[in-house]
């Protein structure tokens, strides 16, 4: 199926007033008549025709005072993806990409979205460094990068490690399951969510959609947590609004692959050792009293 190419352009684009700038007078064109023109230019660009559903806006404030922000969504054949555009006010540019303002953190907007109070953490609560991972436990780069952090747990003691659920259950099918497990083992004691954590993933090529939950009942038992009360746990909506308040912050935060780190509220899609360690010690020279 064709991808919808919604990458980075930034082009210039002709609404009915900017064909008209050499005129001293001409007016900035209102919002309506600037979506229907971006919209036409779009579509123009990426080939887009009627089979694609449009859905375009509303304008809103960028951090550029002369732009406004308006969120795109294409449909096409049951596939639909988002994207943020930037549009002039004077309907002359056209920017797909991000935008920053340069007296501000530009991290700092992820950090706010980061809701990690309740979710399973390790470390020092006041941390130089608080890396937050965004992980499905049937993804086999998340168990790679499980065994980096295991490193950099021992060698940045300094760190905070926080987990948040981000299955990708339309690929992986035990995935839901074993993250509400996780939040299950939570419940009961914190430090257990860790083990439960390693154990499946440590077994991930052995578990499947059929055993998953034994699995996880039979890990919580080795853990002493009750089973009895883990069990009715898992078949409880508790855990699942859980794992859906992670998914949502994902969601907020534009992940859409995993793992997905925040190393301070800097993301690293995927990221083996090295370029994990390459943010840390980033991180460590400029917070470092």
């Amino acid at each position: 199926m064709r991808r919808l190419h919604l990458w980075m352009v930034v082009l210039a684009f002709s609404t009915p007033s900017s064909r008209a700038q050499s005129r001293p007078t001409a007016s900035q064109p209102d919002q309506p008549q600037l979506i229907r023109s971006a919209e036409a230019f779009i579509r123009n660009l990426f080939t887009w025709g009627p089979d694609y559903k449009i859905k375009f806006g509303p304008l809103g404030p960028s951090p550029a005072r002369d732009f406004y922000s308006v969120p795109v969504e294409v449909t096409y054949k049951g596939q639909t993806e988002g994207a943020t555009f930037y549009i002039s006010k004077d309907g002359k540019s056209f920017i797909r990409g991000e935008m920053f303002d340069t007296a501000a953190d530009p991290f700092a907007a992820n950090r706010g979205k980061l809701h990690i109070e309740d979710d399973p953490s390790k470390g020092p609560a006041n941390a130089v460094i608080t890396i937050v991972e965004f992980a499905d436990f049937e993804c086999p780069h998340c168990r790679e990068v499980h065994t980096a952090l295991k490193t950099v747990e021992k060698d940045y003691p300094r760190i905070r490690l926080v987990f948040k659920d981000f299955p990708l259950s339309q690929i992986h099918p035990w995935a839901e399951t074993a993250a509400i497990g996780g939040r299950c083992a939570l419940q009961q004691s914190p430090p257990a969510f860790w083990k439960m954590h390693d154990l499946i993933f440590d077994n991930q090529d052995s578990t499947s959609p059929e055993n998953v939950f034994d699995q996880l009942a039979s890990y919580a038992g080795q853990l002493g947590l009750n089973t009895d009360a883990f069990k009715a746990c898992m078949a409880s909506p508790q855990a699942k609004r859980a794992v859906d308040a992670d998914h949502e912050d994902g969601v907020a935060l534009n992940v859409t692959s995993t793992p997905t780190l925040f190393v301070n509220g800097r993301p690293l899609i995927g990221g083996d050792l090295t370029s994990i360690e390459d943010f840390i010690k980033f991180e460590l020279a400029h917070k470092s009293p």
